[in-house]
């Protein structure tokens, strides 16, 4: 036997993997399905198995659009999920970097201009504001509700990685 063929098992996990994958595509709310850059026959299969109520007949579509996902480049999808699920690295980074400029306008008042200074959107006012009440609140001892107030702000400045300006649906971390 060739070493560069796959086995049959192999073969019949990555068989699998891609149905998991249609399997979640089909899940997809329409908002989440349109940003999926996906071929028309796969677009119209998944909506297809949306509409499907029979059991063994949307197991049947699920097989078919398995079939249809070993066509497609699977990459880009598993990593769109990735970044959706926030378990993409790059995601984590960007999550990371938000605390970070928070962390900085709560501790200096002089941060919010390096943050407008890097982001021309940038509300300085707004920032500003923010992190006198995350100041105050935690002076107080009372809920952060501006600090994270502050946390939303700054994701509405700063993009998430591989959006182009798209909002992100990922809460803030505990």
């Amino acid at each position: 036997m060739d070493e560069q063929t796959p086995s049959k098992t192999q073969r019949k996990r990555q068989m699998e993997a891609l149905q998991d994958l249609g399997e979640r595509l089909v899940a997809l709310n329409k908002e989440r399905l349109a940003q999926m850059d996906l071929p028309d026959s796969l677009r119209a299969a998944v909506e297809e198995a949306r509409r499907i109520r029979s059991h063994g007949a949307l197991r049947r579509q699920m097989q078919y659009i398995g079939k249809l996902m070993r066509s497609v480049d699977a990459e880009p999808i598993r990593a769109r999920f990735a970044a959706w699920d926030g378990n993409s690295r790059e995601h984590a980074a960007w999550l990371h970097r938000l605390e970070r400029l928070r962390e900085g306008l709560v501790a200096d008042e002089r941060a919010a201009d390096e943050v407008a200074r890097e982001f021309a959107g940038a509300d300085l006012q707004r920032l500003r504001s923010l992190a006198r009440s995350a100041r105050k609140e935690a002076a107080e001892g009372r809920p952060p509700r501006s600090y994270r107030a502050l946390f939303d702000a700054l994701k509405e400045i700063i993009p998430p990685p591989g959006a182009a300006g798209a909002a992100c649906a990922e809460e803030e971390p505990e």
